[in-house]
This record gives structure tokens, sequence and C-alpha cells, in this order.
């Protein structure tokens, strides 16, 4: 939403929690912002999940001229509530920059149909005359697992039932994206439009998910946790039906799209994406050679010892960058071997050429000790500007009106 690596937003730990007190930082402008400055109605539909413990930091006051979704990570597919502290509470809210509406009358209505709706009908209602921007961020695939029945019936032949819903949310999904097209496209805007369809992380295969061939899950630096899948459709584009398998980030949305709508990137902090556009609508060569993936000195291996090569970074903590082919990922990779108190520099550090070996299976870092030492004073240049980590503890809160919301 602001073009950043996380190390420079502290939001480099985890997620922020439902009652936390924590938030996208105000200190630099959001895409909103920035496409509202050449000209453009700014609307998101579903999931913020960007902090809303005070009023600043809900959509509307960070860009966006209409909001309608939830502010928390995710929440019941039908009622859509959040239970916490044993108190269960609506989370859907329809807000403007002035008013801010808690919407109770949409129970039972599946998530994923809800927002394609509401989707529809602000395309619908927008005036030609003025160009949009649309964030539609379906809660779809996350959990909880439900869907409408009539989705299951294409997929009666899985046995895992969870695979089974997981792949009937995506239908539902799908469907809707085409929904949302064809508004698109019946207001007769299609032909000036960009199109990006895109995930922000691995799957969970705990939860009906598959990352298959690719090692790791959510939550993990491996490319199951971190590569995600994304197309571009456009009448704009010079080349088509192609795949470009160029390395990008998800901070390059950020100048790629205002590049696209014509603004400019004044006034705008760290910014870590690069403009992709050539890339994406010409099939040109990424303009990324190099992406930290991560650095999160919280997700640290609780070890009496330091070892590191050289003293160059710390590698206890969990941390990834790709260069080239080449990815290092430091610090343990598994949750329960964090508890050791002596660790070896060989368990802590691994190097994979990811063109060679997509599914990270052979780790190669002894025999290529020159590049590690090379990669690991890259991340403690980033490390160096990086900013605190912002993970308070979480308030005990209670809902207002039978809604959650601001609280401070």
């Amino acid at each position: 939403m602001t073009g950043r690596y996380s190390i420079h937003t502290g939001l480099q730990h985890g997620v922020i929690m439902p009652t936390q007190p924590s938030a996208l930082p105000l200190d630099s402008p959001t895409l909103a912002d920035k496409l509202k400055e050449v000209g453009y109605t700014t609307l998101a539909v579903g999931k913020w999940h960007l902090g809303h413990y005070m009023k600043k930091y809900l959509p509307t006051r960070r860009g966006f001229d209409r909001f309608f979704g939830f502010y928390m990570g995710s929440l019941d597919h039908y009622t859509h509530s959040r239970c916490m502290y044993r108190r269960c509470a609506v989370d859907l809210h329809d807000d403007t920059p002035t008013t801010f509406r808690n919407v109770f009358n949409e129970s039972g209505v599946y998530s994923t149909q809800l927002f394609t709706r509401k989707a529809v009908d602000l395309i619908n209602a927008h005036s030609r005359k003025k160009p949009f921007f649309l964030h539609l961020a379906y809660q779809a695939v996350h959990t909880p697992l439900q869907v409408p029945k009539k989705y299951t019936k294409y997929y009666s032949k899985l046995m895992r039932p969870k695979r089974r819903l997981y792949a009937a949310m995506t239908t539902a999904m799908d469907e809707g994206v085409g929904q949302v097209v064809n508004a698109i496209k019946r207001k007769g805007l299609w032909k000036n439009t960009v199109l990006v369809f895109t995930t922000d992380n691995g799957a969970n295969p705990g939860h009906g998910g598959s990352n298959f061939p690719l090692r790791g899950k959510k939550n993990q630096f491996f490319e199951g946790g971190i590569k995600g899948v994304a197309f571009v459709a456009s009448p704009l584009l010079k080349v088509k039906n192609y795949i470009n398998r160029g390395l990008m980030h998800v901070s390059d949305w950020f100048p790629t799209l205002i590049h696209v709508a014509g603004g400019n990137l004044r006034g705008t902090k760290n910014v870590s994406g690069v403009n992709q556009w050539n890339a994406i609508s010409k099939h040109q060569a990424s303009k990324r050679h190099m992406i930290l993936h991560g650095i999160d000195p919280m997700d640290t291996v609780l070890s009496t010892t330091f070892t590191s090569f050289n003293k160059s970074f710390d590698i206890r903590m969990a941390a990834a960058l790709r260069i080239g082919d080449y990815k290092l990922i430091t610090g343990a990779t598994n949750k329960a071997s964090k508890h050791k108190k002596i660790f070896k520099p060989s368990s802590l550090v691994k190097l994979y050429h990811i063109g060679r070996d997509p599914k990270e299976q052979h780790n190669i870092a002894q025999y290529h000790m020159a590049r590690v030492k090379e990669m690991l004073q890259v991340l403690q240049a980033y490390y160096k500007t990086s900013v605190p980590v912002t993970y308070p503890l979480s308030d005990i809160v209670q809902p207002r009106n039978s809604a959650w919301g601001p609280w401070r």
C-alpha cells in the first residue's frame, strides 16, 4: 500500500492482531493518496488489516473515498463477525472520510458474493467522466473454510474435505472476478482498464491449500510461503499471452500503478518498489535483481551462542534475501528448533540456487562461502536502515454497539 519493505514500516513481525494498537504508519502516502492526486476516485472493498485502533488509520482516512469491508484479518464469511474475549461482534463497515457506519443487515450473505455485489454497485454508480481505482480484497480463500454448497459439487471427487472447500471457495471468487470485469465492460470502460489479480502469500496446507511442488507454506521464507501468483489483463498491454518469469516484489505495484495513472512519487518515503510497467506491458526484462523478503528481529533463535560469518549479520534472526538466482535464508526454519541452546552456523544459513533448485532441496552454502558472506553483508546493510518493530501488547477491548471498531 506504500511501496515499502516491511522493515521500513515497523510491521516486519507477524500481522496486526485484532486488538493490537498498531497500524501502517502515517509518514508516507498510500497508493490511494497518490492516485487521488491525479484525479482518481478511490474505492476499497473487502479486507483492510492495516490497523484500525484509531480513526486516522482507517481506509477512508488513508486516501480512499469509500470503503466497504472489514478492518481485521479474518471473520466468519456469513455472519461477518469476529469473536474475542468471549464476545462476538460484527466487523463489517461502510465508510466515507466523514461517516463510519457499521453494517448489520448483510448477515447470511456469503462474503465473496457480498463484496462482488458491492464492487459492481460502486462501478455502476461511478461517473464515466472521472477515472477510478478499485482495490477489491476478497477474504477468500482465507479461513474459515466456508462456501455455498452449490460450488462444492464441482469437486466431489476430491478426497480431502478441506481441499474440496478450498477449491470451491476459489471457484466462487473466480466467478466474482468475472462479474466485476463484466460490470466494467458494460460501463464501456474496459478499453482503458488495467486489471491486476494477485495474492499476498503462499497457501497453508493445513487449511486446504497447496504449494506443490514448492517447499514451505505461509509464514515461512521458503518459496512455498512467499512466491505469489499474479496476472495482468488489459487492452493497454503491448504484448499479451505470455509468462514473465523475472523478479517482482509486491512493493513494485505501488510505483507501477502510479506510473500507469500518470502520477509521480513526490512526497513518498523509502519506496522499495520499482516501476515494472515495461516488463508487464512489453515483456521486457524485470528491473529487479534483488528482493529483500524480510528481516524479523523478533523471530530469533533462543541461543546463548552468537554464531555468524565474520560477524556480518546476526544469523539467529529470521531473514531472507534474493539476488539473481541465489536465495539466502537465515535463522531456524523450524519453529520447534528455535529453543536449542547452541547452533552451528551451517544450520542457521541456507543458500539455494532457485533457477536450478526451485524446490529448495539442496543447501549449497558450504560450497559458496564468499557469496554467503556477500549476501550477509547486504542483509546487514538493509538491517541498519530498518526501523524498530512495532508489535505492542494487545488491548483488552470490548465491542461498541455490537460491532468492532476504533477504540482509542
